[in-house]
């Protein structure tokens, strides 16, 4: 098998393993606000962002809102919150290689890009009627710091044992 075809197939793998663990990790979410807050989603994002890059963090959040959404453990809500988070964290890894920077990228990306991209999702597609815009930011904002917390630990734990250089040859260490 070439070298290419080893990255994709590893690659692939990770993204399923991922999902899956987001999907089975959202029945430890939390309904605050008429969402259902899942900090498992926030770690995986910033995990995939910094295992695969933010194109694969984005596919990996909305196969998991997806599947949380088919299999009656999240909301619509799940789809702008985890994804706006998803790509933010993912380009600010990928371009300042830096963990901490990463984790904030998420908090931000899905508590106020996401928590204001929930309320159109709201009103308009699951016809509920949120008080105003900004809604979502808080409940949005409690569910990904946890979420980034605990990634924030799992990569520097992972990192230093040499897992993901283990796994994945070509793997940049982050910055501090």
């Amino acid at each position: 098998m070439k070298t290419r075809e080893k990255n994709l197939t590893r690659k692939l793998a990770a993204a399923g393993v991922l999902t899956a663990v987001a999907v089975a990790g959202s029945t430890l979410g939390f309904p605050i606000a008429g969402s259902k807050c899942a900090p498992v989603q926030h770690m995986v994002n910033i995990l995939a962002s910094v295992i695969l890059g933010p194109a694969w963090s984005v596919g990996i959040a909305f196969c998991a809102s997806l599947l949380r959404n088919l299999a009656g453990l999240g909301s619509p809500m799940a789809f702008p919150g985890s994804m706006a988070g998803a790509l933010l964290c993912g380009l600010v890894c990928k371009y300042t290689k830096n963990l901490k920077l990463t984790c904030a990228a998420e908090v931000f990306g899905t508590a106020v890009l996401g928590g204001i991209a929930a309320y159109p999702v709201a009103k308009y597609i699951v016809g509920s009627a949120p008080a105003g815009l900004f809604i979502y930011v808080v409940p949005f904002l409690i569910s990904t710091a946890a979420g980034s917390i605990l990634a924030f630990i799992l990569v520097t734990v992972l990192e230093k044992g040499g897992v993901f250089e283990q796994l994945f040859p070509r793997y940049e260490r982050q910055g501090r």
